[in-house]
């Protein structure tokens, strides 16, 4: 009986030592568990923030491509695409939308210039911006939106009157220049948390860059428009005028269609320069250009001050007879018009000249020859009159 009762005891013992050791044994397993666990999180976490930051570095590094290449060309619409391109590459990586807006000079209101779309058949109705691009213009500061359900600055309901597409989360950009705004580069995807702060980051280093080349891009196209009209009418220079004579030429003979070139002049314009003054002289000139743009704009014509105040029109698609009509309509405006010079009240009256291509000629300084030399028969039949070759 003793020896039975010493057996079990023993054998009690070394089971309870066996589950003491077996249950440290599990402890230990799950504390190297939790630190296995800790470890690989800390090791994504590390590798995580090892492609960020190579991502950063490789973005980053591109700056002096990316300067390159939106400096290389003074062209404002080669510039922008260069702009939208990138940001929507780079940072998006081609997904979602990216839009670029420019100010109107005219009408101060952002206008859609530019956009990168992941659907291009989409297509962008805010054309003058929405309540996120009007928020960056008002403010000219960065914007960033990680879930657009989440963020209580905006009124979303407004939003989904204005426009259809899906926003989830967005990153916007002001370009300035001084205290100048000249326009934004937005990106957005239907993607809450699509964009983070370092998105931003780089997308307002690259607005930065990009002000300076959009300036220079509108600098340059002014000084084109500057040396392609006149400083006084604003009508085209004689020098573009026949360019693009030359041009309607080429391709009127390729399409096999008409046009017509009006030339006219401004009766006894000397009389108003000897009565009034050459600023009267000046106001006259700028009334008729006036006159010239608004009367013929139906026809989309090509007008210009072809040398003091002689003007020649090309009428694109219109035979003679129906540029007869519309040069008759026109003098009769003009005839109507009234002048105030020195408080006097005044009028006055041109002759013009009319040649078509392919009736008349098919040579361009001969069209100029007969609708020159119609003008001058319109002079010396009485003036105030449309004649034809």
């Amino acid at each position: 009986m003793l020896f039975y009762f010493t057996n079990l005891l023993i054998a009690a013992y070394l089971f309870k030592r066996n589950s003491d050791k077996k249950y440290r044994i599990g402890y230990q397993i799950q504390e190297l568990q939790e630190k296995l666990n800790v470890i690989a999180d800390q090791n994504m976490k590390d590798r995580q923030s090892t492609r960020a930051l190579q991502e950063k570095i490789t973005r980053y590094n591109s700056l002096k491509e990316i300067i390159e290449e939106i400096n290389k060309n003074l062209d404002l619409d080669a510039v922008t695409n260069s702009l939208a391109e990138i940001a929507f590459s780079v940072i998006s990586n081609n997904r979602g939308i990216c839009v670029l807006y420019l100010v109107d000079n005219q009408s101060q209101r952002l206008t859609l210039f530019k956009t990168k779309k992941e659907d291009r058949n989409f297509i962008i109705r805010a054309k003058e911006g929405d309540i996120f691009d009007l928020w960056v213009s008002r403010h000219a500061s960065p914007l960033l939106i990680e879930d657009i359900k989440r963020d209580f600055r905006f009124d979303l309901e407004r939003l989904k009157e204005e426009d259809e597409r899906r926003v989830g989360s967005l990153i916007s950009s002001p370009f300035t220049s001084g205290d100048k705004f000249l326009g934004l580069l937005r990106l957005d995807n239907k993607v809450p948390h699509f964009y983070s702060q370092d998105d931003l980051r780089f997308l307002v280093t690259l607005c930065e860059l990009g002000a300076v080349a959009i300036e220079n891009g509108q600098l340059f196209k002014h000084t084109q428009e500057l040396a392609i009209h006149d400083a006084l009418t604003g009508l085209f220079t004689k020098g573009h005028f026949l360019d693009r004579l030359k041009e309607e030429f080429s391709r009127s003979m390729r399409k096999k269609t008409n046009f017509s070139l009006l030339m006219l002049d401004i009766d006894l314009f000397k009389n108003y320069n000897d009565k009034f003054g050459h600023t009267a002289g000046d106001t006259v000139l700028k009334k008729l250009s006036q006159v010239l743009v608004e009367s013929l704009a139906e026809f989309n014509p090509v007008i210009s001050r072809f040398g003091g105040e002689e003007f020649c029109i090309i009428l694109l698609g219109m035979q003679k007879k129906s540029a007869i009509e519309a040069a008759n309509m026109l003098r009769e405006r003009i005839e109507r018009e009234k002048i105030i010079l020195r408080r006097q009240e005044t009028n006055i009256t041109v002759s013009m000249g009319i040649a078509s291509f392919p009736e008349d000629t098919t040579t361009e300084d001969e069209l100029i020859h007969k609708a020159d030399k119609a003008m001058y028969a319109a002079k010396q039949k009485g003036r105030n009159r449309v004649c034809s070759t």
